[in-house]
């Protein structure tokens, strides 16, 4: 059975890109504009989501904020969470850290970096 990410990101062109990335290597994906619009696809989502890569900066909610409300979800809570972002000041990464991120990566990325993290966080899925 294919695990599902989510990827939450309020640019078009870098959905598609991690899309067809994890999509050719057999992820189900579920794409999401910005933090609200992925709490309501994970609420009112069928498909069990086994990893949540999310960008920081977005309008409406951003991605902090984001990964501490999915840490409140008890469905949700133990979901690893990755940040892609083209932050990476150490202070932004421990801020994602802090609000429960386990893995972050800059934008731009290397497809096979992408499948290698992707690969790590979703074994370690509950």
């Amino acid at each position: 059975m294919a695990k599902t990410v989510m990827i939450v990101d309020d640019s078009y062109s870098l959905r598609r890109m991690v899309q067809a990335t994890l999509s050719d290597a057999g992820y189900e994906v579920i794409e999401a504009i910005d933090g609200r619009d992925a709490l309501t696809k994970l609420n009112s989502s069928s498909a069990r989501v086994h990893l949540i890569i999310s960008d920081m900066n977005m309008p409406v909610m951003d991605g902090i904020t984001f990964v501490k409300e999915v840490k409140t979800h008890p469905t949700y809570k133990s979901t690893p969470v990755m940040m892609l972002s083209t932050e990476g000041a150490t202070e932004k990464k421990l801020m994602g850290r802090e609000a429960g991120a386990k893995a972050w990566m800059v934008k731009p990325f290397l497809p096979q970096q992408m499948l290698n993290a992707v690969a790590m966080l979703v074994s370690c899925a509950r």
